[in-house]
């Protein structure tokens, strides 16, 4: 029976989630998190084969999540169930370890096979992602400015990226508007830009939204 934690701030989704799973034999939600320190603590106390993470949840964020999580148990597979589109976090988050990624759109029976494939060791992706990954493997170049952010700063950025306001991000990141602007004051200095325009066209031109 692979035994499954879902950690999403959304109730509904959660909701969606379990009846999907509760469909396939040998699958069982044993338990869930609305935020990401009870997914961390329940992670802790419990055993998992799988833990379906959210990218974007209140407070503390789902790539704080996994890079805790891997540091503890680094053999949890963890699947990233997430709305953003794959080319604003996918490569990042299985270079952080992540098992798979997977946009909260995909068929039911799409998310049926990557659980299985991830608690069987395997990684879910994509085939964009995959090639995305061949290609960052086997190219030999220098890093991109944006590979200097950490990971709150990159996600901060892509938001920028997208023309959301500080007080929009504050709001969706349960942060004060000030800490957002000493993330975009840290990125406008870590990637040399002056305007979050520039970030705004730097994050287009490298199809990061």
């Amino acid at each position: 029976m692979i035994k499954i934690l879902i950690a999403d701030d959304h109730p509904y989704i959660r909701e969606g989630l379990k009846k999907i799973i509760s469909k396939e034999p040998g699958m069982t939600v044993a338990d869930e998190a609305s935020n990401g320190q009870e997914a961390l603590n329940k992670a802790w106390e419990k055993d998992y084969d799988v833990v379906l993470l959210d990218i974007s949840m209140h407070g503390m964020s789902g790539l704080d999540v996994l890079k805790q999580l891997k540091k503890q148990k680094p053999k949890l597979a963890i699947l990233i169930l997430t709305m953003h589109p794959e080319e604003e976090y996918a490569v990042r988050v299985l270079k952080l370890g992540a098992s798979g990624y997977l946009i909260k759109e995909s068929a039911p029976d799409e998310l049926i096979r990557a659980i299985k494939k991830v608690s069987e060791g395997g990684k879910y992706v994509s085939s964009s992602v995959a090639e995305r990954l061949a290609f960052e493997i086997g190219t030999d170049y220098t890093k991109p400015l944006h590979a200097a952010l950490a990971d709150r700063e990159y996600q901060v950025m892509c938001m920028i990226g997208k023309g959301k306001t500080a007080r929009k991000i504050a709001e969706e990141l349960s942060l004060s508007v000030k800490t957002v602007n000493t993330y975009r004051s840290r990125i406008l200095e870590k990637m040399k830009m002056k305007t979050s325009s520039e970030i705004i066209y730097y994050a287009v031109k490298n199809n990061l939204i």
